[in-house]
């Protein structure tokens, strides 16, 4: 199978689908007008929210479009799609844990850890991420982002893998100083930390399940300007794709269109002493998937 994944392009204030085939990225209703005439008019929500019909259709597009000059900018994307949801996996590497001195069971003992992010606080690549003045220390987390393609309940993490659509990445910003409060008898508090507007960076693209390999040995990393903080590799995870699947399941139907960022590996800011600040750029990265670049800005 020839690599590929779907994107989502503006022109004059209206976003459209896209199609990238390697280097190239193909508007895809153009691209499907003679190869693929069932793809036109989809976006990629629509096309993941039917995605059992849809992938060998999108596949079959690529194989056809091979080498064909791009039509698209890079610098046009949006986000790939709209989550339904986003669900975050907390301290799901025991590196990263470790740097943030949280203290973990052991897993026999234990339980993924899942948050809710806003669908609001996500923006596409190259999309600006905003401090707000309250937060003072405003952080990174490089994450897997998977797609669920196929609605189920009660997943055996056996059969965790169908449910999947695809991948993208996920930049979980967080505000470590409002992650944390002293005026309730509850220390955490992930809504106030982690949804702040601009917060949920995804992209660049979706790359469909069978394009990526096995998501338990892919390198992903990010940096900021050009020092490199992050180098992990999804194999670190403590519960992996499949068990954060079969996990979430048993609390509610997964469906399609929902996303999961599973966990980022050792090298966030706190665990350094370093914030982002004005003028920073965030390159976050995922081997099979490509680059999503953020600058950042104080509000």
């Amino acid at each position: 199978m020839i690599w590929h994944a779907l994107a989502t392009w503006r022109r004059d204030g209206a976003e459209r689908a896209a199609i990238v085939v390697g280097d190239a990225i193909h508007d895809l209703d153009g691209a499907a007008a003679a190869h693929a005439p069932s793809l036109v008019g989809c976006s990629v929500n629509d096309l993941i929210a039917d995605w059992a019909n849809a992938a060998p259709v999108v596949a079959a597009l690529a194989e056809a479009l091979g080498a064909c000059a791009a039509d698209v900018s890079r610098a046009d994307l949006a986000a790939p799609f709209v989550p339904r949801r986003v669900f975050g996996a907390a301290s799901n590497y025991i590196e990263h844990a470790e740097e943030m001195q949280t203290k973990l069971a052991a897993k026999a003992d234990s339980e993924p850890y899942v948050f809710l992010k806003t669908i609001e606080s996500v923006i596409g690549p190259e999309e600006t991420v905003v401090i707000p003045p309250q937060v003072k220390r405003p952080d990174w987390e490089v994450e897997l982002g998977v797609v669920i393609g196929h609605a189920g309940r009660d997943i055996a993490a056996a059969d965790a893998f169908a449910h999947i659509a695809g991948y993208t990445i996920v930049n979980d910003v967080s505000a470590r100083d409002k992650t944390r409060r002293t005026d309730f008898p509850f220390s955490h508090d992930w809504f106030r930390g982690k949804s702040f507007d601009t917060f949920t960076p995804i992209g660049p693209w979706f790359v469909p399940r069978d394009c990526l390999g096995d998501p338990h040995d892919i390198r992903l990393g990010l940096k900021v300007n050009d020092a490199a903080m992050q180098d992990g590799n999804t194999a670190e995870m403590i519960f992996d794709c499949f068990e954060q699947i079969a996990y979430l399941s048993t609390i509610l139907e997964l469906k399609a269109g929902d996303l999961i960022a599973t966990g980022t590996p050792a090298g966030v800011g706190m665990g350094r002493g370093v914030f982002l600040k004005d003028g920073d750029v965030m390159t976050a990265w995922v081997d099979g998937i490509g680059e999503l670049r953020n600058p950042v800005r104080a509000g």
